[in-house]
């Protein structure tokens, strides 16, 4: 899987779950300050990508940004 095949999922799912267009959700995008997401919404962007993707993702307080969950991913894909 590619970057961007990650960040069009990630954007898919973020877009979904905070209920905004997947235009506003660009790799630069602060998940918190942007999307007023509070850390249930994070926790729930994170569960329906690691269904989604078939993984187990334990992230952390540096998840801030689109491209931060998108680099987290593919770390983890790539173990």
């Amino acid at each position: 899987m590619t970057q961007a095949d990650i960040l069009k999922k990630v954007q898919a799912v973020i877009a979904e779950q905070l209920d905004v267009e997947e235009s506003q959700v660009t790799p630069t995008t602060n998940i918190r300050e942007d999307l007023d997401a509070d850390s249930l919404d994070i926790f729930e962007v994170m569960n329906q990508l690691e269904d989604d993707m078939e993984l187990k993702l334990d992230p952390d307080e540096s998840i801030v940004t689109v491209q931060n969950v998108v680099d987290y991913i593919e770390k983890t894909i790539n173990k």
